[in-house]
């Protein structure tokens, strides 16, 4: 039996999610007032930011198998950002508390400097629709209580 070659990795996943946020960033700065588009923006950022944070384990699994378990916590400690502004944004968004969305994409923004996004949109617009999905996600996902 032959190998099987994946060629769709969690680092290449994550880099294209990442060049996705950076994109929508980029046209949510240039929106003047917040409206519905840049709330279905700021969820599309928040979908990736959890999808991102999935692809972490994925990615260390294979370090822990052969016990490079300082180069596996260091990885996860330089992508754990993506799994906290997820959160946030999906909360701020599910509160509808606009005031908090500008303040936290400009620290993802800030996070994503390294990321070459490419000069022209080439993606289209992925993210209509993202809030109602969020929303949906958020809906199914089962509620934890504080304590």
């Amino acid at each position: 039996m032959s190998r099987l070659i994946k060629h769709e990795s969690a680092g290449k996943l994550r880099t294209q999610l990442c060049k996705a946020v950076g994109l929508t960033l980029r046209e949510l700065a240039s929106k003047a007032q917040p409206d519905d588009a840049a709330r279905d923006m700021a969820a599309f950022v928040a979908l990736c930011l959890r999808e991102i944070d999935a692809t972490i384990n994925e990615s260390v699994a294979a370090w822990e198998k052969r016990d490079y378990w300082v180069k596996a916590d260091r990885f996860r400690l330089e992508w754990q950002w993506a799994g906290h502004y997820s959160a946030v944004l999906t909360r701020a968004l599910l509160d509808n508390n606009a005031a908090l969305l500008p303040e936290q994409l400009l620290k993802i923004g800030a996070r994503l400097q390294a990321v070459k996004l490419p000069l022209r949109n080439t993606v289209g617009e992925p993210w209509h629709g993202a809030l109602q999905r969020l929303r949906d996600i958020a809906g199914s996902a089962p509620a934890t209580r504080a304590n």
